[in-house]
């Protein structure tokens, strides 16, 4: 039997080796892919785990105009309705980062839901729509903007007729991108909301693709497309109907979202509703952060209230303590959403025009 000479010698060494890499490679990645399912499985569980608190924590779908949009809507426990009756409800629009659940520990608003008897709403946004989990409010350009607020619409709609929810008293709130999602929607529809309430968010308008979001992030637009969101808001509302009345709630500390947005987007919403704006006011509870607090009225009647607290970055003031997007150490947000959100449900409709 002839000798193998070097070079073949080399090269059986050679695929020997490449072959035991790939069988390496094969165990590594199939280890590698069961824990990435596993982490995904875990992620979706926590997911659909409920909040903190007692309360039923319904989870649902709906289709629009985006594709399907999931929602988790609670409800408070023991609740029992007289016949005939609806209940508030509350939209809640997480920002970049967050699910339902997430933004419903953070603020903490199911435990004023208990206390107020009203329910509220988390639409989640799909990742196959936006990876980080941004609601596409500034995606006008290509459209993805109206049709994901057309889609929470049918969501809305979908929860109002299944779940008693009164039709003559919904709010929006959001924070960051689902602030600014929540303005869109009530600036699209003014007549579905009693009130929109924005944290650390964008005036819709203001941007109308992802290069230009981060302009308008970085209070860069604010200036030159003013006149032109007036004109946006003024047709949404159509008709001679108002815009609902705004809460503006940002932190002055704010490196995401520049706090100059707050202002611009009060003087938009108020130059839109006719408001003129009043004294300046500073507020503090405690050892909170301080709060400067301007309302803008029409005929005595409080059409924007801007909040600008002083030391909050991109968080939800006073939220839930470690949590992300939370900064325990401000006002209370929740607090004064519902506070101006109540005081929309108790006016007569005559009072907006």
């Amino acid at each position: 039997m002839p000798r193998r000479s070097a070079a073949s010698r080399l090269a059986a060494t050679l695929t020997r080796a490449t072959q035991r890499n790939l069988q390496a490679l094969t165990r590594a990645t199939l280890r590698n892919g069961k824990k990435v399912a596993a982490q995904v499985q875990r992620a979706v569980a926590q997911q659909h785990k409920p909040p903190p608190g007692a309360g039923d924590w319904l989870s649902g779908t709906a289709v629009g105009p985006a594709g399907v949009r999931r929602y988790h809507l609670f409800r408070p426990a023991g609740l029992v309705l007289q016949p005939g009756e609806k209940l508030p409800l509350l939209v809640m629009l997480h920002g970049c980062g967050q699910h339902g659940r997430d933004f419903a520990a953070s603020t903490r608003m199911n435990r004023v839901a208990t206390r107020e008897r009203c329910l509220v709403l988390y639409p989640e946004q799909d990742r196959l729509a936006q990876a980080q989990g941004c609601w596409n409010w500034f995606e006008l350009r290509s459209g993805k903007a109206l049709a994901e607020a057309a889609t929470l619409m049918v969501l809305l709609e979908q929860v109002i007729l299944w779940h008693a929810a009164d039709r003559q008293r919904v709010a929006v709130v959001g924070l960051s991108a689902g602030a600014s999602m929540a303005a869109l929607l009530a600036s699209r529809y003014p007549a579905r909301f009693q009130a929109v309430a924005m944290h650390s968010g964008v005036s819709p308008g203001l941007a109308h693709s992802p290069a230009t979001a981060l302009g308008a992030m970085r209070g860069q637009r604010g200036v030159a497309r003013a006149a032109h969101a007036v004109g946006q808001l003024r047709n949404a509302a159509g008709l001679g109907l108002d815009l609902p009345p705004l809460l503006v709630i940002h932190g002055e500390a704010d490196h995401v979202v520049a706090a100059s947005n707050a202002r611009t987007s009060a003087a938009i919403w108020a130059l839109a509703s006719g408001a003129a704006p009043g004294p300046e006011r500073t507020l503090q509870r405690g050892q909170r952060y301080p709060m400067r607090v301007t309302d803008y009225r029409r005929e005595g009647q409080v059409q924007v209230s801007l909040c600008q607290i002083e030391g909050l970055g991109h968080a939800w003031s006073g939220g839930g303590a470690k949590l992300a997007f939370s900064d325990a150490a401000g006002p209370d947000a929740t607090r004064l959403v519902w506070t101006f959100v109540a005081r929309q449900f108790q006016r007569p409709e005559t009072a907006r025009r």
